[in-house]
């Protein structure tokens, strides 16, 4: 959400950045709705003030006995109590007006992003002396490497047609040690970032209002992409990141600078109708309506958050680390990043099953464009509120960390080694399946 004040003030600079997003200019219109709403306002405050005036005549007229002059006022007074109510309903209407407009335009990008049309224009990223030899190395499995699903399968840990049966396409089940893999994974991550990277555990509702979905703006631009519920004369959403119910904790609230940031993280089920993915990833579990998430939220002052991005990055791409799994770090172009996003970090997961590498973590910063969505802000050291900048990322989505595992810790006869670091969560296992 921006503010139409500073959109009137920088409109030239609005248009360019929206234009860098794909989007078309849109300052004037946003200004023409405000210049006419400022001037409804305007119009309002002098009728308030005229009937104001006009009722202390009334009073006037009636003590001097002047009956004629009084029910003379108090007829102007009745008609401008009925253009008051005109004035307030346009001038609510075109409030919600400009709202309206302003809450499906997206985030402007932070300086430096690279400017681009769609994936193929996001850049390779790389902190100060770190190269690809900091990652973890590609493996060299010295067979030809198996998908996910195909090794799954054979295991008997992976049921699609099952879960077809259940529930439809883009869902699957887990059974036996493929499922105790998948727990350990998430439970393994909940505790790095709890243990070591200082987040605050959280368990939060998956069940949540519209406000809350647009306070993260995932609502109204994207509301076919999520599952609702009905409640009540309402609904409610399920989540589609633990992003949404963490980051709205502050919302409507006004926090004391020195309780910032505030990190915090979850392992939840997340749950998406993949709308407009038709016919994408349609074999394996890449892509699924109902997944499990660790997701990492920072609440921040403007001067800490680019600081606060580039930990969350790291404390992402320490799960990769520890677990072995080759990644890559891409940042992402105007085109590509998402609506609320002004930077953002893709981490990229190697897998040998597909000969490339794909998402498995997204890391971004949004300055206070949720913020003010949220009405979220924080009193700075002169005692002013100021709107807090939000940040969130995933650390790291566990179906596609299972997927990684599999397929970079496969081996020719179809069994899986454990990665050192998930072994004391499987009881000591060293491989499953094969």
């Amino acid at each position: 959400m921006f503010d139409i004040k500073w959109i009137s003030a920088n409109p030239e600079a609005f248009d360019a950045a929206l234009k860098t997003r794909g989007m078309e200019p849109v300052s004037a219109s946003l200004i023409s709705l405000d210049d006419e709403r400022r001037a409804v306002v305007a119009e309002l405050n002098a009728v308030q003030e005229r009937r104001n005036a006009s009722s202390k005549l009334i009073g006037q007229a009636k003590a001097q006995k002047d009956e004629a002059r009084a029910q003379e006022l108090m007829a102007e007074v009745s008609g401008l109590k009925d253009k008051l109510g005109e004035l307030e309903a346009r001038e609510k209407a075109l409030t919600e007006e400009i709202r309206a407009a302003l809450s499906v335009i997206p985030n402007l990008p932070a300086e430096g992003v690279p400017v681009g049309e769609d994936e193929n224009d996001n850049v390779p990223y790389f902190r100060a002396n770190e190269s690809e030899a900091t990652r973890p190395a590609k493996p060299n499995l010295g067979f030809a490497a198996k998908e996910h699903y195909e090794l799954g399968e054979a295991m008997g840990g992976m049921d699609f047609e099952t879960a077809a049966k259940l529930s439809g396409s883009r869902f699957v089940v887990l059974k036996g040690q493929l499922a105790r893999l998948e727990r350990a994974i998430g439970q393994f991550m909940i505790d790095l970032h709890v243990d070591q990277h200082g987040y605050t555990e959280v368990v939060p509702p998956y069940l949540v209002r519209d406000e809350a979905m647009y306070g993260t703006s995932q609502l109204p631009k994207f509301d076919g992409d999520f599952f609702f519920t009905a409640h009540g004369d309402g609904r409610l959403a399920l989540i589609p990141t633990a992003e949404v119910p963490l980051t709205n904790f502050v919302r409507e609230s006004i926090l004391p600078e020195d309780e910032l940031p505030l990190r915090f993280t979850a392992l939840t089920p997340c749950f998406r109708s993949e709308a407009g993915s038709a016919g994408r990833d349609t074999r394996g579990m890449l892509r699924q309506h109902q997944f499990n998430k660790v997701e990492m939220v920072s609440i921040t002052t403007p001067e800490k958050s680019a600081e606060e991005h580039e930990r969350m990055l790291a404390c992402a791409e320490e799960v990769l680390k520890r677990l072995g799994i080759h990644y890559r770090v891409m940042q992402l172009c105007t085109g590509d990043m998402g609506f609320g996003a002004r930077r953002t970090y893709d981490i990229e997961a190697w897998l040998p099953g597909q000969n490339t590498y794909r998402e498995i973590s997204s890391v971004s910063v949004c300055g206070d464009f949720q913020a003010r969505r949220m009405d979220a802000r924080y009193r700075d050291a002169n005692g002013k509120p100021q709107f807090v900048h939000t940040l969130n990322g995933s650390g790291v989505a566990v179906g596609r960390a299972l997927i990684a595992v599999m397929e970079n810790y496969q081996n020719e006869d179809g069994s899986v080694t454990i990665p050192e670091a998930l072994r004391p969560y499987m009881g000591g296992l060293e491989k499953i399946g094969g």
